[in-house]
């Protein structure tokens, strides 16, 4: 027999079958529920979930592309307003200039800087303008305008161009001359339009030309006309150097190692003022540029640094940093965590013996060259 309802549970059968309306405390208990500390940010996000599945489920459904979704979403315009065609051309003729670069500026303040380069000789030329250019309205002159850097490589030309933007603070573009040669005709007198373009909206700049021989080559007529290109870049460096525009605080610096292929045009007052040569460093010098590089490099003490200076007459910076680093070669091959001495009298043994051979070829070679002419002209009074 089935147990009787309790009075309670007919009462609330009753207020099932017989509804009756809320009142106004029923409502206001209704309205407090769910409105803790998070739950507008949580029903916000909510929404925000539903909203991008609704976007993505018209996405995948719908036959078209784009839609379901805004064109403002994508960040594409309307495909009636693509214009792929004048897209393509502008993309062409506007290409964006592509010969700077940052490299690593050194300080030319410390002790170091005056054995690896001599930043004293340009200087003068550079930075008094740039730092003091009322000395040079009292007096009424114009400040020297470009420097020409040449040399054997390795001599520190280019690291004389990074000291100098250093010490002024100017903003440094390097390009190199090379970049300048373009396969299409006007492109590279448009990249140095632009690069000078650039240079002159800055308060003060320095431009540096590495390489500059590739460019700045003497014109001659050779009847076929493959360097017209090369020739037409010189020609738009030569009048932006000293042409009708005014450049303005450009200071301009060139590197090459090959002085007496320039063009003439290229090199006279006004454009280059100045022109320093870079040589070989002495006995102090490479005695110190030893310890410039091995500064850094876990040697053993004692190192006679003079001596391993002797032994590398007529070699520059960078033969030297050569050494130090076979010299660690050296010592990573015996298995060692030092460099003793011995290491770098065999890097430098090394080093001699390879300019040696080097040498030999290149007498071989002109030996060759020198017999075949004279057999040609042994073969050509027989003729005769």
């Amino acid at each position: 027999m089935a147990p009787a309802a309790a009075p309670e549970d007919d009462d609330l059968i009753k207020d099932e079958k017989n509804p009756r309306p809320l009142d106004e405390d029923d409502i206001a208990l209704l309205k407090t529920y769910g409105l803790g500390p998070y739950s507008n940010s949580i029903k916000k996000e909510e929404k925000e979930i539903k909203d991008w599945l609704r976007r993505s489920m018209t996405f995948v459904v719908s036959s078209l592309p784009l839609n379901g979704i805004k064109e403002s979403d994508t960040g594409l315009a309307a495909p009636s307003q693509w214009d792929l065609v004048s897209d393509k051309q502008m993309m062409q003729e506007e290409q964006p200039l592509q010969v700077a670069r940052c490299t690593k500026i050194i300080n030319p303040n410390t002790e170091d800087a005056k054995y690896v380069i001599n930043v004293k000789q340009i200087a003068k030329v550079v930075e008094l303008p740039m730092l003091h250019p009322e000395k040079f309205v009292k007096l009424g002159i114009d400040p020297p305008k470009g420097v020409l850097c040449y040399g054997p490589p390795g001599t520190g030309k280019t690291l004389l161009a990074r000291a100098v933007a250093n010490r002024t603070d100017a903003c440094f573009i390097r390009v190199i001359g090379s970049e300048l040669v373009q396969k299409y005709v006007g492109e590279g007198a448009r990249m140095v339009r632009e690069l000078f373009q650039m240079a002159r909206s800055k308060k003060a700049c320095i431009v540096f030309f590495d390489e500059v021989d590739a460019i700045g080559g003497a014109r001659f007529d050779d009847g076929v006309g493959g360097d017209n290109e090369v020739q037409r870049t010189m020609l738009e460096i030569v009048n932006q150097l000293d042409g009708f525009d005014a450049r303005g605080n450009i200071k301009v610096l060139m590197a090459t190692n090959r002085p007496d292929t320039l063009d003439p045009a290229l090199l006279r007052p006004g454009r280059l003022d100045r022109k320093v040569e870079f040589g070989l460093p002495d006995l102090e010098s490479r005695t110190q540029i030893f310890k410039i590089h091995t500064r850094t490099m876990n040697c053993e003490r004692d190192i006679r640094f003079e001596l391993l200076a002797r032994l590398c007459p007529n070699s520059t910076g960078a033969d030297i940093r050569s050494v130090c680093t076979e010299a660690g070669m050296y010592a990573i091959r015996a298995r060692r965590k030092t460099v003793t001495e011995k290491d770098f009298l065999d890097a430098v043994n090394k080093d001699a013996a390879g300019r040696s051979i080097a040498k030999t070829r290149a007498i071989g070679v002109g030996a060759g060259v020198a017999d075949a002419v004279s057999q040609i002209g042994v073969c050509d009074a027989g003729i005769r």
